[in-house]
């Protein structure tokens, strides 16, 4: 022991004592106020940063080559992490965009000039010509988080960009493959510094505390990561994720398009988006687009099946335990509403901290910061800042500002009560929507034609291409919070006819500059053939009616007075639904019929904003 005599020298022990008590003083450490972590001056000069990238690998094979794939990924994180063995938690962003996107070519999407049930004629496909350089995936989140203490890390999902593998958009390897990436910012040894070789990397500088967030496939796949269970992820933030595929690119039965992507189906979205080795591609192609999809997509029933429940996170939930803050917009009509409100209410109902920030507004738009921070802040940085006792719901009025949204108790607000109205009158001009159920039987017949949009017949004062019933002009503001339900009795001269269902706010604003809230409160479509079932179509018998009930989309508005709310019932949707030949019959049975709307204070409040006294 020798060697060690220095150590009973007291002079030195005190020069050791003090050099470590100054270099824990002088640590930079995130700093928080009023529950968010602030900019903090050691963290926040970019040309401080330390930014790496390399590979994490899986527990799966998908390209065909016999080895597990592994995940492209990078790091941004204050120079603090190496100087002063600093660690911070992670906000991760995982994407299979970053590495570049086909361009859209004559013939990419399906054909939808075709009759329902019919096959579709072969469309064209494209190949990706990736894009970007090492070590940066993406810059996206790091001004945003890095300056506040915390680390960003971005991964190309599987199939894209460096990464290996093979899209599946919405397969297992797509939760898998960010499961990985979180273990090893855990503190599992599954990085490594090349694609292929041996050299192993550790995440020393994390403190094992991951969020996820990002928007649209970058939001799903947060969700997508937090179905597996997996420790580290303590909070995710996703914005319009799409949850379901299923309910992307089908409603109720119906081959529906999402909203400006007509004839976009989930294997045009994997040839979109498959980035990755060249090499791979063939392989990729012929298992999961060319047999697995080509078997299993279906454009001709449109049926719910296996391969569809496989790609619904709503069927994978019972392992999710991380912290939830879900965002999304009311009028996006790409990823509709249902998509976040169906994840949220399962959430709830297992007991995980969830609050659900909702706009007005389209496709994306994340919470205010101020949310978002208090939630990272909450469940990363694990400051006791009272987040889960705020508001659950927080939604954004028709003429407020995004940071300005209002506190609810929940969504659906939980004085909403359902008020269900009845249809009466058989004009091509407008009937009348009533709260009296409708005794005579009244039978009303459209002519299908996919040449008329739904805004056309929502401002024609007559038509014989929908159905149109409004309620008495309002007299009070009246506000509709939930999901409404719509049962109609439905009938066709052919085996098969589109069902498109709008609820409006009349008088249309047809000014260029009309807001987005001004016209459009909800839709809906259904395939009459599936009536009993969305997992089994069964052709129209003509001439036969049946009762069809589904729900439209999620939505909570104020519908000022002076406003008629219009339910519009039609067939092909020019934007959405399948062109099938103009001339099918659409026959609606008014009697059996009826839409249960989700109104603040219920039936009272109902007749008190159209009472005529």
């Amino acid at each position: 022991m020798e060697s060690l005599s220095w150590l009973k020298k007291p002079a030195v022990i005190l020069i050791c004592l003090l050099t470590i008590s100054q270099a824990v003083i002088g640590q930079t450490k995130p700093v928080f106020k009023d529950g968010e972590a602030q900019i903090v001056d050691g963290f926040k000069n970019p040309e401080d940063w330390i930014r790496h990238d390399l590979w994490v690998e899986t527990e799966f094979d998908t390209d065909g080559d016999g080895k597990l794939d592994r995940m492209h990924v990078d790091v941004t994180r204050p120079k603090q992490t190496d100087t002063e063995g600093l660690k911070l938690p992670v906000v991760y962003e995982s994407s299979p965009y970053y590495a570049g996107t086909a361009g859209t070519v004559d013939g990419l999407f399906w054909n939808v000039k075709h009759e329902i049930g019919a096959t579709p004629p072969p469309r064209v496909h494209v190949e990706v010509k990736r894009r970007g350089k090492r070590p940066i995936i993406s810059n996206s989140q790091i001004r945003t988080w890095v300056p506040r203490g915390y680390i960003v890390v971005h991964s190309s999902s599987p199939g894209t960009g460096l990464s290996q593998g093979s899209p599946t958009v919405g397969g297992d390897n797509e939760s898998l493959a960010p499961k990985a990436v979180i273990e090893w910012l855990s503190g599992k040894d599954n990085g490594y510094t090349s694609p292929d070789g041996d050299e192993k990397v550790m995440a020393t500088w994390s403190t094992g505390n991951i969020g996820m967030t990002g928007t649209s496939y970058n939001g799903t796949i947060p969700l997508a990561a937090a179905t597996t269970g997996v420790d580290g992820l303590k909070a995710i933030i996703p914005i319009a994720p799409n949850t379901s595929y299923y309910h992307y690119y089908r409603s109720n039965g119906l081959v529906r398009s999402p909203g400006g992507y007509l004839g976009e189906d989930i294997d045009v979205l994997y040839d979109y988006i498959h980035s990755g080795a060249e090499d791979k591609r063939p392989y990729n192609n012929k298992t999961v687009r060319d047999t697995e999809m080509a078997n299993n997509l279906d454009r001709i029933t449109g049926d719910y099946n296996d391969f569809w429940a496989g790609r619904d996170y709503l069927n994978d939930m019972k392992p999710m335990k991380a912290a939830l803050l879900m965002s999304h917009g009311f009028n996006d009509w790409n990823v509709m509403p249902e998509h976040s409100n169906r994840i949220a209410q399962a959430a709830k109902k297992k007991g995980l901290p969830t609050q659900i920030f909702y706009h007005q507004n389209g496709h994306g738009g994340p919470p205010p910061m101020k949310m978002m921070n208090r939630w990272f802040t909450r469940y990363l940085h694990n400051i006791e800042n009272g987040v889960e006792n705020d508001a659950k719901a927080w939604i954004v009025r028709e003429d407020d500002k995004m940071s300005e949204p209002t506190a609810y108790a929940d969504y659906p607000n939980p004085t909403a009560k359902g008020v269900k109205l009845y249809f009466e009158g058989i004009s091509t001009k407008a009937g009348s929507l009533l709260t009296t159920k409708t005794k005579k039987k009244q039978t009303a017949t459209i002519t299908d034609d996919y040449n008329v949009s739904g805004a056309e017949l929502a401002q024609a004062n007559n038509s014989d291409n929908r159905l149109l019933f409004v309620s008495p002009v309002l007299k009070e503001a009246l506000h509709l919070s939930g999901t409404s339900t719509i049962k109609v009795k439905v009938g066709s001269d052919k085996s098969a006819v589109n069902l498109s269902v709008w609820m409006v706010s009349l008088p249309w604003n047809g000014e260029e500059k009309a807001k987005i809230t001004d016209n459009i409160i909800t839709r809906g479509w259904a395939d009459p053939q599936n009536h009993k079932s969305i997992s089994k179509s069964t052709p129209l018998t003509p001439g036969k009616f049946y009762d069809v009930t589904f729900e439209l989309q999620p939505d909570d508005q104020v519908i000022p007075a002076g406003q008629q709310i219009g339910l519009m019932i039609f067939s092909s949707d020019s934007e959405f639904t399948l062109h099938p030949e103009p001339g099918t019959k659409l026959m609606v049975e008014l009697k059996g019929s009826w839409i249960e709307i989700p109104v603040v204070g219920g039936k009272a409040a109902y007749e008190k904003a159209t009472s005529s006294k």
